[in-house]
């Protein structure tokens, strides 16, 4: 046995303190998670999934965790400031890995919709239902040891039109190990924004392991951005499952800017025609910082349409990793699908793996991969320069121009003009980290 053993120890000696501090449809399912774990561990970078990534070393270090919930002292409605434009939405709080419960109203939500803890509300119709089939050790470990977290449900036919933001806290005077859940439910004709950030408050070891499972129903509309501001002391590993019915729309973002280790993860199914995904991701990592983002899009039906785009920035001995797979199914026709991950590295000593793949088992399809690696143009480093541009400014206006081609694709444009401001400053070296948010002790 690898690192996993530890957490194998930690759930036969508190498993009836874990079950205590959750719900019964949470408790159903965490055995079967830890009897998969222990009969396959963590994968080894051999597994193809995690060849960028190694997942025993994450996991080895022992972390604290508060399975017995103790009480955070921080009311983050009044503690968390951020200085950078207003979002215009409904702000939520998720303090390490518990939904903050609070009373003050948080703007009007059409009726019928539920944003709360999931212990509370989670139904055994959805939960786990996609993440206990994926067979992914990280994923059987945070189903294993989480107790609570964020369920949204939109009923038929409900449009959220302010979006939703959920503000991740990591807050401890330890090293803490955290394990976020989200489930989301979205019915018949619902549409959706969501938008998560994480932030970490306090300069500890963080290891935090988060399943998002969403359910889009026929005609909806989920908008779902992810985005990272931490430190480099923060381990991220992250795992979404998606499942699309008929006609259905998803765009799906995810935006790190700074963070330790990050092993981002998205599996997106077709289950119904007519569907489609646009799936964006932008990178700028310095110093020792890594992240590997991987995705499996798997066109099950026809006339389904996937869209991919990934861009890093890389400096210094930065080390990021792009695996993407496209799984057209028997009888997917008229499959229409594109995957791009575009790359730019600063230094010599930055690292990109890139890995775009097509698995196609249908004759009529529209199907194109491509990757690119490479360093800022000398011509056109040479042509700012002879108009009076520095260099140092040179290479922040092409790298800025270069990420804001994913950028300009996000839907919501609050957060697109925050962003243009954020990659701006972490580019000049102004931000090092989330400079505007501020949680007072």
């Amino acid at each position: 046995m690898g690192s996993e053993q530890q957490y194998i120890d930690l759930y036969k000696h508190c498993r009836t303190m874990i079950h205590e501090h959750s719900s019964d449809v949470m408790n159903a399912v965490r055995d079967e998670a830890f009897e998969r774990l222990v009969a396959n561990g963590f994968p080894t970078r051999k597994v193809e999934r995690y060849k960028y990534t190694d997942m025993q070393k994450l996991f080895e270090p022992d972390y604290g965790l508060n399975l017995n919930r103790l009480t955070i002292p921080v009311d983050p409605y009044h503690a968390f400031r951020c200085d950078v434009p207003n979002l215009s939405t409904s702000l939520y709080f998720v303090v390490n890995d518990v939904f903050y419960h609070d009373e003050k109203p948080k703007g009007h939500l059409p009726e019928g919709v539920i944003i709360g803890s999931l212990k509370d509300f989670a139904t055994s119709a959805y939960y786990n239902r996609l993440a206990g089939k994926a067979n992914d050790a990280a994923t059987d470990l945070n189903t294993m040891l989480a107790q609570d977290g964020l369920y949204v449900y939109v009923p038929k036919n409900v449009k959220v039109d302010r979006a939703i933001q959920v503000i991740n806290i990591l807050r401890s005077d330890v090293d803490l190990m955290v394990n976020r859940r989200v489930l989301i439910v979205m019915e018949e004709g619902a549409e959706l924004k969501m938008l998560f950030c994480d932030h970490a408050a306090d300069d500890k070891n963080f290891l935090a392991t988060q399943v998002i499972e969403a359910f889009v129903g026929e005609n909806a509309s989920l908008d779902l951005y992810c985005l990272e501001e931490t430190h480099h002391k923060n381990v991220r590993v992250s795992n979404v499952y998606i499942d699309q019915q008929a006609n259905s729309r998803v765009n799906h973002n995810v935006i790190t800017l700074h963070n330790g280790v990050t092993r981002n993860k998205l599996d997106l199914t077709f289950s119904g025609e007519g569907a489609e995904c646009q799936c964006y991701g932008c990178v700028i990592a310095d110093k020792q910082q890594h992240v590997d983002n991987n995705t499996l899009i798997t066109h099950k039906v026809p006339h389904c349409t996937s869209n991919e785009l990934y861009k890093y920035v890389l400096d210094d001995k930065a080390v990021g990793a792009f695996a993407g797979r496209v799984l057209v199914e028997h009888g997917a026709q008229k499959t229409t699908s594109q995957m791009t991950n575009q790359n730019l590295t600063a230094t010599k000593e930055a690292r990109m793996y890139t890995q775009p793949m097509l698995e196609i088992y249908a004759d009529d399809v529209k199907c194109a991969h491509g990757s690119t690696v490479g360093q800022l143009n000398d011509a056109a480093l040479f042509y700012m320069r002879q108009r009076g541009i520095s260099l140092s400014e040179a290479k922040v206006l092409l790298q800025n121009a270069f990420i804001n081609e994913v950028i300009d694709k996000m839907q919501l444009e609050p957060l697109r003009d925050r962003l243009h401001y954020l990659v701006e400053k972490r580019f000049r070296g102004e931000l090092n980290k989330c400079a505007g948010c501020k949680l007072c002790k």
